[in-house]
């Protein structure tokens, strides 16, 4: 069983590392071995994957804000609410995107398994303006 206000603490500290624009920051919050896949896309397994794949999103949203809207936590089962705020890099339109991941996490606290989702059509109209 998972300590309630460990993870807690824990979305509050990968609040902080997204804000940061450390892609290695936020990998850090993962297993070695972790992954995230999202909107069912192909998953981004490992560390370093990871970190590639947060510094995809701050290539295409360098002024990205993350906001946590809502923690939940059932065993070692998180969800994690989001909204993101910022601008996109190729149109320089404002965004604000919402979504949540679902965390399968270790004694530890470090994300095994991540399938985060939004609304990629919104995101794409609000890119294009």
């Amino acid at each position: 069983m998972i300590n309630t206000q460990a993870v807690l603490q824990m979305a509050a500290d990968y609040t902080a590392a997204w804000n940061s624009k450390s892609a290695e920051a936020v990998a850090s919050f993962y297993a070695h071995d972790g992954e995230i896949i999202i909107n069912n896309g192909d998953p981004w397994t490992g560390r370093s994957r990871v970190q590639d794949m947060a510094s995809g999103f701050y290539a295409d949203v360098p002024d990205l804000t993350l906001k946590c809207d809502d923690v939940r936590c059932a065993g070692s089962h998180v969800i994690f609410v989001w909204t993101f705020t910022g601008h996109d890099a190729a149109s320089g339109n404002p965004l604000s995107v919402r979504g949540w991941e679902e965390w399968e996490v270790g004694e530890d606290l470090k994300v095994k398994n991540s399938r985060g989702w939004f609304d990629a059509e919104d995101y794409g109209r609000q890119a294009d303006g």
